[in-house]
């Protein structure tokens, strides 16, 4: 394992794959930085061109850009008062105040430094976790990576949204729209219409820009407003470091924390980081301050959010069971690349693996030291004017859809998911869990076919199936419950308010 691990060192090295890495850090802070535009917005750009490139390298563009996408997003957070996305909510809490306290710099500097150790450390958990992981993995058949795929569909889909029927439906959807095309076991087609293109299924990288790119521009357009006005920056940065180093228990306990909830699929980015944030707070001495500009506030949530990612592939790479969106699109890549996770990820594509984690550990390094060292010209860049940004925006947007097949469907599936995406965002409908089950789809449904041939009836029985079942169920029932008694609460309040 570590002669692996060390033998992997030399290919993350090579020149050529550190470009890519590079690119996309930039590619990952670029996005972050920008208000509204996620990591799964990045993800969906970049995954039209990593078709056919080198395991090795595409995923050093991909990772290079999950690695640092969350530490970008500080920047709109800390001096405008805008989530950068949904991971950097509970950021705002504390930085934005400590901005308007002419201590810009100090919380960056924080945040940054924070980011850095956690993203290190969510790669050592990754690690850490692979050889306890693997007999597990190898010990899964058919039918139980087939239950796999269901429990995580359902695990997203509940803690996806404030409705989790929706949530689910949502992701059936998404199984539905993964239907189209020929089916992986036998000679038949679905749901094509008689149409060619749609002979070999809709291309996920055109799902991805459609449900999340696609808003964002009529978003942008629609405010038709500046980003920022006058957002100033005082102090020193490495104020912020000694801040971290003087909380170290509270980076190190929050960044742990983090790398735990990434490994649960479903819990998204502003879970764990108001979590982190809460629990900051209610340990914390002295905690007035909390909400007034307090730098434990930004401290806490920013360890977290970038050793989630850690975590997060966890399931992902050992299970093929995506988390967030942002996975869901790194599974994809994979799949475009020919790489299907699973067993083989920790065994005969244990050197891929391992590249993955010193990505990971390094890009979080260096994207770092860049924020840290570039905060006055990225803070500058952040104040452009969605007027301005729309048209580069939907130029690359255009070239990526068409990059898929370079059929002018494309462009009308682009549109069409494009039209359904902005539907469900105004809705306020979950959208990650379309796109999950659209990467499920596939996998699940070859995954039952061989287990029915091969077992029958059978493999309903087995130990692993019904626990994976029963996990389900759970699932499904808890969450409604916790929905009901949260929606029972709210109206309680609101009753109290009024009288």
């Amino acid at each position: 394992m570590i002669e692996t691990l060390l033998q992997t060192l030399t290919i993350v090295f090579d020149p050529s794959r550190l470009v890519f890495m590079f690119l996309g850090i930039m590619l990952g802070l670029t996005i972050g930085l920008l208000p509204g535009l996620s990591g799964t917005v990045g993800m969906s750009i970049l995954l039209p061109f990593v078709y056919g490139m080198d395991p090795f390298t595409g995923m050093a563009l991909l990772i290079g850009m999950v690695a640092v996408v969350h530490t970008g997003d500080t920047f709109p957070s800390v001096l405008l008062g805008i989530p950068g996305s949904s991971g950097s909510q509970a950021t705002i809490m504390d930085g934005f105040p400590l901005a308007q306290k002419g201590q810009a710099s100090r919380a960056l500097g924080a945040a940054f430094f924070c980011s850095m150790i956690g993203g290190v450390i969510g790669g050592i958990v990754l690690f850490l976790v692979v050889p306890f992981v693997r007999p597990l993995v190898l010990a899964f058949g058919s039918p139980e990576l087939f239950m796999l795929a269901l429990l995580g569909l359902s695990m997203v889909g509940i803690l996806s949204g404030k409705r989790p029927i929706i949530g689910v439906v949502a992701g059936l959807f998404g199984m539905l729209l993964g239907t189209i095309g020929s089916a992986p076991a036998v000679p038949d087609y679905r749901y094509t219409f008689d149409w060619l293109y749609l002979y070999n299924g809709l291309p996920l990288p055109l799902v991805a820009l459609g449900l999340f790119a696609f808003p964002v521009l009529i978003d942008l357009l629609v405010s038709n407003q500046s980003i920022s006005k006058g957002a100033k920056l005082s102090g020193s940065w490495f104020n912020g470091v000694k801040d971290s180093l003087n909380n170290k228990w509270l980076m190190f306990r929050s960044s742990a924390l983090g790398s735990a909830a990434g490994f649960v699929p479903g819990l998204g980015g502003s879970v764990v980081d108001w979590l982190s944030y809460g629990l900051a707070k209610q340990t914390s001495k002295k905690n007035d301050e909390f909400g007034k500009g307090d730098i434990r506030g930004v401290i806490a949530p920013e360890s977290a959010n970038n050793a989630k990612e850690g975590g997060a592939l966890i399931p992902t790479l050992m299970f093929g069971i995506p988390g967030s969106g942002t996975t869901a699109i790194l599974l994809g890549g994979l799949l475009l690349m020919g790489v299907e996770a699973g067993p083989q990820l920790v065994t005969t594509e244990l050197s891929l693996t391992m590249s993955i984690i010193w990505t990971l550990i390094i890009a979080n390094v260096f994207g770092a030291i860049a924020c840290l060292l570039l905060i006055k010209p990225i803070a500058k860049f952040s104040t452009i004017h969605p007027t301005k940004l729309v048209p580069f925006l939907a130029i690359l947007l255009i070239l990526g859809a068409y990059q898929t097949s370079q059929h002018w469907g494309d462009l009308l599936a682009f549109v069409v998911l494009g039209m359904v995406g902005w539907v469900m965002k105004q809705l306020d409908w979950p959208r990650a869990p379309v796109l999950i089950g659209f990467v499920l789809a596939l996998s699940a449904e070859r995954y039952l076919w061989i287990s029915f041939s091969r077992f029958g009836t059978e493999w309903l029985t087995r130990p692993g199936v019904m626990i994976i079942g029963v996990l389900i169920v759970v699932i499904l029932v808890s969450g409604l419950l916790m929905n009901r008694k949260k929606r029972s609460n709210e109206t309680f309040e609101d009753k109290g308010v009024r009288s």
